[in-house]
């Protein structure tokens, strides 16, 4: 388990299907993160998490706010490529009450420490839509550099979307983040 002031990270179970679930049915938090806008059954969301929590090249942990114990999002490390020491973040906040308190950028914080401290990657990147313009300024102020986008590969609201690849890599963070 990790933690910093605000949250707490714990390792995924099957368990936490039920809270996904919810989450995962959610158009307006699921919007700005899926690809895929779609209503789940509950086996399919539980298939999802186990799928998740079982996969050797995957780490996914519950964002459990500390002040109330609660849970909030998930964030996880996936596509992890040992051999050349690089990984996909991924990142959801669920719980809509949470968003704008800094849980995204502890969160974040805590998965870079936990990617380049303990498993000793080289490079973490992520995907992110292009009109999702909060999580833009929250990877950029956590040290995320662009390396290039999917032109026109997201198709919401009626309009084509860009999606963003970022990265950061383990000296950049060392720079940024390590005294």
């Amino acid at each position: 388990m990790f933690e910093n002031k605000i949250i707490r990270l714990r390792k995924l179970s099957t368990n936490d299907y039920i809270t996904y679930h919810d989450w995962r049915n959610d158009i307006e938090v699921m919007k700005t993160t899926s690809p895929q806008l779609d209503m789940y059954t509950l086996e399919e969301t539980e298939q999802y998490i186990s799928a998740i929590a079982s996969q050797s090249n995957a780490k996914g942990y519950i964002i459990e706010y500390k002040e109330t114990g609660q849970s909030v999002g998930i964030v996880s490390l996936i596509n992890i490529d040992y051999k050349n020491r690089s990984a996909e973040c991924i990142i959801d906040i669920g719980v809509k009450d949470m968003w704008g308190k800094g849980i995204g950028t502890a969160a974040i914080s805590l998965i870079l420490e936990f990617a380049f401290n303990e498993l000793n990657l080289h490079r973490v990147y992520l995907q992110v839509f292009s009109f999702n313009e909060r999580a833009i300024k929250l990877y950029e102020k956590m040290g995320f550099i662009h390396e290039g986008k999917f032109r026109q590969a997201l198709y919401r609201r009626g309009k084509w979307h860009d999606i963003v690849i970022m990265s950061i890599l383990k000296n950049e963070y060392n720079q940024n983040f390590v005294k």
